[in-house]
C-alpha cells in the first residue's frame, strides 16, 4: 500500500476566509458587462417606443376630434372603428373558448409529453408571420367563395389570438393554489366539475386579462385584413361582406398621395395606438393584481 504523506493538504485551511481568484474576477467582469448590455438594450427599446408614440401623437393630434371619430368618409373614421370592433369581437368569440380549453387540457389533463408538444405548437403558431396566416385564410375561405368578407378577417385574427390566450390562461391556471384541487378531489367531485366550479372561477380574472392582451395584439394587424377584407364600399355590419377597418384604412390613406389623407392616416394611427396602448397597460395592471391576489 502507498503511504499517505502526513503533510499532504497541510497548506489548506478550511477555516480561512475565501479569497477571489483570477477566474472569479473574470466572471464578475463578464457579468457586469452582460448586465450593462442588457440595460442598454432595454433603454434603446423604450426609447424607440417613445419616439414612435411621440411622432404619431404630434402628427396625428391635429386630425383627431369628435367629428373625426363620429363621422364617416371622407372626413372621419367611424365606419372603420365599428368595423374593427366587429372583426375583433368575432375573432375573440372564436379564440377565447378554444384557447381556454387548450390551457385547461394542458394543466389539468395532459401528460408531460403532450404538454411539451402543445407548448411547441402554440409557440410556433405565435411566431408565424401574420401575412402567412392571411394567405392561409385567403386560400381557405376567400378564394373558394370568390368574395372578401369580415368573417375571414376574424378567422385570421382568431388564429393570431389563440396562442396568446392559451399560454396566458395556462400561466394563470398554474397560479391557482393546489389545495383547491386537493379539496375538490377529497369531496369526490369529478375532475371536470372541479375545473368548472373551482379552478376556472379562481382564474377568471387572469384569463380575461390574457384575452385583452391578445385583443390588443391582434387589433393592429394589417396584412391579413388586406388580403381578406379590404375591398369594401361603406359601413355594413354583415360579417360575410368586406367591412371597413382601421388598419386597412390607414394603409389606403397613406397611399393616396394626398396631404389631407396623410393627416387623417396619422389621426387614425393615433387612435389605434391609443386603443392598443391603454388596453395593454390596463390588462397588465389587472394581471399583476390578479397574481398578487392568487399568491396570498
Amino acid at each position: 500500500m502507498n503511504a499517505v504523506d502526513p503533510g499532504a493538504g497541510a497548506g489548506f485551511d478550511p477555516t480561512s476566509p475565501l479569497t477571489p481568484s483570477g477566474n472569479l474576477r473574470r466572471r464578475q467582469l463578464f457579468s457586469r458587462f452582460t448586465e450593462a448590455g442588457a440595460t442598454v438594450a432595454a433603454l434603446v427599446a423604450i426609447a424607440v417606443l417613445g419616439i414612435v408614440i411621440y411622432t404619431v401623437a404630434v402628427r396625428g393630434a391635429g386630425a383627431v376630434s369628435w367629428e373625426f371619430l363620429t363621422t364617416d368618409e371622407p372626413t372621419g373614421i367611424r365606419a372603420a372603428l365599428l368595423g374593427t370592433a366587429e372583426i375583433v369581437l368575432i375573432a375573440t368569440a372564436i379564440a377565447m373558448p378554444i384557447g381556454v380549453l387548450i390551457a385547461i387540457y394542458m394543466i389539468e389533463f395532459a401528460g408531460p409529453r403532450s404538454n411539451r408538444v402543445m407548448k411547441t405548437v402554440l409557440d410556433l403558431t405565435n411566431g408565424l408571420p401574420s401575412i402567412i396566416i392571411g394567405l392561409f385564410v385567403f386560400g381557405l375561405l376567400v378564394k373558394p367563395l370568390q368574395e372578401q368578407m369580415a368573417f375571414a378577417g376574424a378567422i385570421a385574427l382568431a388564429i393570431i389570438e389563440l396562442p396568446l390566450i392559451a399560454r396566458g390562461s395556462q400561466e394563470v391556471l398554474l397560479l391557482v393554489p393546489g389545495n383547491l384541487r386537493e379539496a375538490s378531489d377529497a369531496l369526490g367531485v369529478s375532475r371536470w366539475r372541479g375545473v368548472v366550479g373551482v379552478i376556472l372561477p379562481s382564474a377568471i380574472g387572469g384569463i380575461v386579462t390574457a384575452t385583452v392582451l391578445a385583443v390588443a395584439r391582434a387589433a393592429g394587424e394589417t396584412a391579413p385584413l388586406l388580403l381578406v377584407s379590404s375591398v369594401f364600399k361603406g359601413l355594413t355590419l354583415n360579417p360575410f361582406e368586406a367591412i371597413p377597418n382601421i388598419p386597412v384604412t390607414i394603409y389606403f390613406l397613406s397611399e393616396e398621395g394626398n396631404p389631407a389623407g396623410f393627416e387623417r392616416a396619422w389621426g387614425a394611427s393615433l387612435v389605434l395606438i391609443a386603443i392598443i396602448l391603454f388596453a395593454s397597460l390596463g390588462a397588465r395592471a389587472l394581471l399583476a393584481r390578479n397574481r398578487e391576489r392568487m399568491s396570498r
